[in-house]
């Protein structure tokens, strides 16, 4: 762990862990996240990385800051002469992070409680998007450059599987590599106008359905996994549609 601060919301703490290679970033999210929780348990508390665990609090994410190297260690997302400061290979894998937002979205937001967390002024994205140093976007592009280099997907949220949503990046900035993908223009300003780019999924089943359609990235993913996955997460919408909520309750009772 690198630092820690204490969030917006009541409780809620942003924790920076250190950079590393991609497995073992997984591993140390995986272990932080089981250690905090065991540690409340035993002083008869609760930690919770539900993504939106309060109607009135603002939501907990995940954001992964991502940067590639060359086998002789040179940061290869920079480029001195490049638009922004980025190379070619940094402007792709942004690309690809967007082309592949919607099934992306899957992954790092993986539970029905996710998109509760999204919307307009939230500091959580809203829309397929990138800018420079703009924290409303879905991709930022930090302003440190040379060995400093990198993207911020802000996408994912706090019950995300750190090794999933890993990989699902991962995935997606090769895609746009391997195709040679150019983004749009950077975002400027507010990120929540609709006119400006489009929606990310606003729902779990949405999620699911890109992620079926978007074969590409399922194949990166592997087909095994993804059939898995879009059968057990399939179940749980089933499920939550046959639950009765106390949102219902006391909606609906005293009325009808």
């Amino acid at each position: 762990m690198v630092a820690a601060n204490h969030e917006f919301s009541s409780g809620q703490f942003e924790i920076n862990l250190w950079h590393s290679d991609a497995l073992a970033a997984g591993d140390r999210a995986f272990r932080f996240k089981s250690a905090v929780q065991e540690i409340a348990r035993q002083n008869d508390k609760m930690a919770t990385f539900m993504a939106k665990p309060f109607n009135d609090e603002g939501g907990s994410g995940f954001h992964i800051h991502f940067s590639t190297w060359s086998d002789d260690g040179k940061p290869l997302f920079d480029d001195p002469d490049g638009e922004y400061g980025l190379s070619k290979t940094a402007r792709s894998a942004v690309a690809g992070i967007l082309a592949h937002a919607p099934a992306l979205a899957a992954v790092s937001n993986p539970t029905i409680n996710s998109y509760k967390r999204f919307g307009p002024d939230t500091l959580a994205p809203w829309l397929i998007d990138w800018g420079l140093d703009n924290r409303s976007a879905m991709v930022r592009i930090p302003p440190e450059r040379g060995g400093a280099s990198r993207v911020e997907l802000r996408l994912g949220d706090a019950s995300a599987n750190p090794y999933l949503a890993i990989a699902g990046l991962l995935g997606a900035a090769y895609l746009g590599i391997r195709d040679s993908l150019d983004p749009p223009d950077p975002l400027e300003g507010y990120g929540y106008d609709l006119s400006k780019a489009e929606k990310l999924p606003d729902n779990l089943g949405a999620a699911l359905d890109a992620l079926e359609l978007d074969t590409a990235f399922a194949d990166v993913l592997g087909g095994t996994f993804v059939q898995t996955f879009l059968a057990y997460k399939r179940n749980e919408l089933e499920r939550f549609s046959q639950w009765v909520t106390d949102w219902e309750f006391r909606e609906y009772t005293y009325h009808l």
